[in-house]
């Protein structure tokens, strides 16, 4: 089998980590998308277009995405086939989260959500891979930096990190194994992950958000069958926002719901 990915330490521990799980044998094939280059269309597809276009092209028989980083539709053709276990899905502050703190981020959603929390704490811009973010925090570029969790453990770079109580990215912790139309179900997709996923994926559908919105959504087993959806809408300044969460038994009408209710509540407004 040939496994897409692409070519960060993140992404290939990710692709690796899912090639050791499988039976048989294995090959990586790394792909620089768009995002990587610097250039393409301003939303998540950028992270994603040459990864898919392998698929399509024959090149590859899986993809491995961070869960967060794929678009709420899909290439024609694709599907997901579903997703292993979840890592711990929350974000985490490296640094001192400390009064006039410079705080750094490069996700729309943690500086709304950090600036609704905190009043005293000025958040920045703070972009690259997951090293080059923790030699800037280590070069003083900045007090602190809030990272996904599961990508410091994934790399093994959690010393000092500590969790925040901040509704995390839909799919954040997440792998999504994406394939060509037909291809049978993996044996490491887990049930409730992949309810999870689904729901939280509706939200960003029915929202119609994009990596430019503030927008946070986290699916959690309550007891079989029930899943407990929260989701978050903000400004980007934080001034002003929207939480609501439900439960339910079907992952898609969950997530439709919640994000109906938020619209209701103005969300459209605050996305815009």
């Amino acid at each position: 089998m040939r496994i897409a990915t692409r070519g960060s330490a993140l992404a290939l521990a990710q692709a690796s980590w899912v090639a050791e799980q499988l039976p048989g044998e294995h090959e990586l094939v790394t792909v620089t998308t768009s995002g990587d280059r610097g250039g393409g269309p301003s939303d998540k597809a950028r992270w994603v277009d040459a990864v898919e276009r392998a698929l399509l092209d024959g090149e590859a028989d899986l993809a491995v995405h961070s869960a967060k980083d794929v678009p709420a539709q899909l290439a024609p053709g694709t599907v997901l086939l579903g997703s292993p276990p979840r890592e711990d899905p929350r974000d985490a502050v490296l640094g001192e989260l400390r009064p006039g703190a410079r705080v750094g981020t490069s996700s729309l959603r943690r500086r709304a959500q950090l600036l609704a929390t905190y009043d005293d704490i000025e958040v920045v811009e703070l972009r690259g891979n997951v090293d080059t973010r923790l030699r800037k925090l280590a070069e003083g570029e900045v007090d602190a930096a809030v990272l996904a969790l599961a990508g410091l453990r994934r790399l093994g770079r959690t010393d000092g990190a500590r969790p925040l109580d901040l509704v995390p990215a839909a799919g954040q912790g997440t792998l999504a194994l994406q394939a060509r139309e037909g291809a049978q179900e993996l044996s490491i997709s887990d049930p409730e992950t992949t309810a999870c996923l689904a729901a939280e994926r509706a939200v960003v559908r029915v929202l119609e958000a994009d990596c430019h919105s503030a927008v946070g959504a986290h699916c959690q087993r309550t007891s079989h069958p029930s899943l407990r959806l929260v989701a978050w809408v903000g400004a980007p300044d934080g001034s002003a926002w929207l939480r609501d969460e439900l439960e339910g038994d079907d992952p898609e009408a969950l997530g439709t719901a919640v994000a109906e209710r938020l619209l209701s509540a103005g969300a459209r407004e605050l996305l815009s």
